[in-house]
């Protein structure tokens, strides 16, 4: 099972979380844009924008921060990170 845990900061205080878990046959890039749509859509959210310093970061050690670099509109937190948590 493939699970994504998605989280807002602001502060440093976690305000919102949610995990994603997705059990079918896809790639793992497929699983982790699907899951990133569904917590985008949970915490109505525009899609972040994939910077290369987000990939490499997520490449390394399964975990990024979007942060308001990575977004069109204005977010009202400080990031929102992602983490795989098991595969």
């Amino acid at each position: 099972m493939f699970r994504l845990w998605g989280k807002i900061w602001q502060d440093n205080r976690l305000q919102r979380d949610t995990t994603i878990c997705d059990d079918s046959q896809d790639t793992r890039t497929h699983k982790i844009f699907r899951a990133l749509d569904e917590i985008c859509t949970q915490f109505d959210l525009g899609k972040p924008i994939w910077l290369d310093s987000n990939i490499r970061e997520f490449q390394r050690h399964s975990k990024t921060r979007f942060t308001q670099d990575n977004f069109i509109e204005q977010i009202p937190f400080d990031f929102l990170e992602i983490q795989v948590i098991e595969e």
